[in-house]
């Protein structure tokens, strides 16, 4: 068997495993959890990975991470590295992490700042914008040097945060989130923000049981003593198990926010986006062991400790907990159909000093706790869904509503994918 037969196979199989996805999804009835293929089949990753993770809108990181001209970060979305970039009028793009010229990767750090990017292979040299300024006279006196520019990568900025999508044609309309999300996030001024705090863990698990584990809380009382001492388990007042107490409460600190004119509303986009402020316990500010804010110096235009969590849900791959004195950011990215990602950023004011104005250790805390917790979980959920002995289960209607619909998108937008291709 030559290498041309054994490429063919490969398409085969791939095609096949698109197919199989494709009739999974179309026999799924009621709320149950997914077929065990779905969680652990290196070929259905791939069918994840290019009809989700390159079409649809990723979070990508912080504007805050790119101060200034030249600044770039490189976030890898399975085998596509993608370079991030300020340029010198201060406008954030984003490039394929591939030279024109044979294909090699031009810039290897998480981070870094250039005055042009330039290839480590043959000094190929483009600016901040992807225009190729130099490609030495080897190339011959017809070589055009504008033909050969960084592929672009779609990019939007939007409340401080950088979503970048993969989808060779158009991208998907994301311009009635965006806009929700500039509102949302003016009074944290997130420009004059900065990440004190960075940490990666890698999950032994599916990246949906990633998401899964976060859309409910279900699990909380038993598994996280720390998140609990600030958090409220009910994720909205539309929360079917939303107590009277809690009713209260939302009123109570809706009055408040409606007085500084801070933003609170739920708002939505389908099941992909939604918004809403919802407030800590009772006599706490900030998602800490004590309940007491973690950075002296308040986010943005807020000048009031108790402005709750403003959640943050984009999927495929972000949660957000917005606070009076600092923001928690997660990211979620694939590795392989058993290995997942998860990036924690914690940002505070610009202007703070570590060891004066915030702690470290203590501003991570919780979510350092929370995340080790979620971590196991899901592993034990991905150890427990490779076994003969599973099968789809029945989710919550109550408990369980946050995973449900995030099991209904990712069917959904599997599908319509899939139809455009005409499986």
């Amino acid at each position: 068997m030559n290498q041309h037969d054994l490429i063919n196979i490969k398409h085969i199989d791939f095609d096949r495993a698109r197919s199989e996805m494709y009739r999974l999804l179309n026999a799924r009835k009621g709320n149950l959890s997914l077929a065990q293929p779905l969680y652990n089949d290196p070929q259905m990753f791939k069918v994840d990975m290019q009809e989700i993770f390159q079409k649809e809108w990723i979070f990508a990181g912080m504007s805050c991470e790119l101060p200034e001209k030249g600044d770039y970060i490189n976030v890898s979305i399975g085998q596509n590295s993608v370079l991030i970039v300020r340029d010198a009028q201060g406008e954030i793009g984003a490039f394929h992490n591939v030279c024109r010229h044979r294909g090699s990767k031009l810039c290897d750090s998480q981070r870094g700042k250039v005055a042009n990017l330039v290839c480590p292979y043959h000094q190929w040299t483009y600016d901040l914008k992807g225009n190729l300024l130099f490609a030495g006279t080897e190339m011959g006196s017809d070589f055009e040097l504008s033909e050969h520019n960084l592929k672009k990568v779609h990019c939007q900025v939007a409340g401080g945060f950088v979503f970048i999508c993969l989808a060779e044609g158009d991208a998907p309309d994301i311009a009635p989130f965006t806009q929700d999300l500039e509102h949302y996030m003016a009074p944290y001024d997130m420009e004059n923000t900065k990440v004190a705090a960075q940490t990666t863990i890698e999950e032994s698990a599916n990246w949906k049981l990633v998401i899964e584990n976060n859309r409910e809380c279900y699990h909380c009382n038993a598994s996280h003593p720390e998140l609990l001492d600030s958090l409220l388990e009910w994720d909205d007042t539309n929360d079917p198990r939303a107590s009277k107490e809690f009713l209260a409460l939302c009123e109570k600190m809706a009055k408040m926010w409606d007085e500084q004119k801070i933003p609170h509303q739920h708002v939505e986009h389908g099941l992909r986006n939604r918004m809403v402020r919802m407030p800590l316990k009772e006599g706490t500010v900030a998602m800490t062991i004590d309940g007491e804010a973690a950075c002296k110096k308040l986010m943005g235009t807020i000048t009031h400790p108790e402005m709750g969590s403003l959640r943050i849900l984009h999927l495929p791959n972000s949660w957000n907990h917005m606070q009076s004195d600092h923001c928690v950011v997660f990211q979620v990215l694939p590795i392989s159909a058993q290995k997942t990602l998860v990036t924690t950023k914690w940002l505070v004011h610009k202007d703070a000093v570590e060891g004066v104005d915030y702690d470290v250790n203590r501003l991570t805390q919780v979510w350092d706790a929370t995340n080790d917790q979620d971590r196991i979980l899901a592993e034990r959920n991905q150890q427990g869904i490779n076994s003969i002995g599973y099968q789809p289960g029945p989710y919550s209607e109550t408990f369980e509503f946050g995973v449900i619909n995030f099991v209904n998108w990712y069917s959904q937008i599997i599908r319509d994918n899939l139809d455009k291709q005409h499986v």
